[in-house]
């Protein structure tokens, strides 16, 4: 579970990235997933006269037979992850993560997962405008970059800074910094005005136009935003971008509420699905096993 993973556990971002990777790999093994190419395609039985090179001998130790890796042939890509770190991401509850840590988690586990399929990762911060864009590189100074600059969002967060969030305007920036056909994958919470919602599937539209792959990962706490699960009394509102207060009685504006939230990602969901864009709504609360998953589907697709 994703709310048992921190920096303050692990000590850093690689760290925590290697754990969650090392174990959703031995789960992947063991699961329908098992014929994606992780670092190997699958094991066969070693026949007598064959190299060594390739014997599985941490396999040979557990089972006392000898088996060779079977590698598929590998085809590089690029993927860009985009998160958004505006200040409506940095909401947390209690002792779980912030919607950005989360995010983070999920772009240095696919980090981990990228260096195991030799493919190239790039790297966007946004909130009002573009904060960081690196294109995709495959090196491990690289890597290690990336690393230092998702732990600066993590540690450096300053509560009194309210940044809001451009969405669409950042979208259409990256779009054009991207140059090669790439994976591109969209962690927000996307929590904006629905009048933008022609604007922002524009955008989308913008990034498959130049020949991107899209996955829109739809960072939330599903209890506390969706299912308006509040005290059952008074409480204040505040909205972390602008600073606006609301007073307000929960049980009041709940059922509402929840029809309406999901009337507008339900329809988000329909409109991105009649682009081929890939909607996933990701639960704060939930491991990011499924994250990973998704990478390995559509970049599967993409090879084919």
């Amino acid at each position: 579970m994703i709310n048992r993973l921190s920096l303050a556990n692990f000590g850093n971002l690689e760290l925590l990235a290697k754990q969650v990777v090392e174990g959703f790999i031995t789960g992947l093994h063991k699961s329908p997933f098992h014929g994606f190419s992780v670092e190997f395609a699958e094991h066969r039985l070693y026949n007598t006269g064959e190299s060594t090179k390739h014997i599985d001998w941490k396999l040979y130790g557990r089972t006392d037979k000898l088996f060779t890796k079977k590698y598929d042939e590998e085809t590089n890509l690029r993927c860009q992850i985009l998160i958004d770190c505006s200040s409506s991401m940095y909401f947390k509850h209690k002792d779980n993560p912030s919607k950005v840590e989360f995010a983070i988690y999920a772009a240095a586990s696919l980090i981990e997962l990228l260096r195991k399929q030799r493919d190239a990762i790039g790297l966007s911060f946004f909130d009002e405008e573009l904060k960081l864009h690196t294109p995709a590189k495959s090196s491990l100074a690289h890597h290690h970059f990336l690393y230092q600059e998702m732990e600066k969002r993590i540690l450096n967060y300053i509560p009194t800074q309210k940044k809001q969030t451009n969405v669409i305007e950042n979208l259409h920036h990256i779009a054009e910094l991207c140059h090669k056909r790439s994976l591109v994958l969209l962690f927000s919470d996307l929590l904006d005005d629905p009048s933008n919602e022609k604007n922002l599937i524009e955008a989308l539209q913008h990034l498959k136009h130049n020949k991107h792959e899209v996955i829109v990962f739809h960072v939330n706490d599903k209890k506390i935003e969706q299912d308006f699960e509040l005290p059952n009394h008074p409480v204040k509102i505040i909205d972390m971008e602008t600073g606006e207060e609301m007073k307000l009685q929960p049980s009041e504006y709940k059922e509402n509420y929840k029809k309406s939230i999901a009337i507008y990602f339900d329809n988000l969901k329909l409109k991105f699905g009649q682009q081929n864009i890939d909607f996933v709504a990701m639960d704060i609360n939930e491991g990011i096993e499924i994250i990973l998953q998704k990478y390995l589907i559509k970049r599967q697709k993409m090879r084919i």
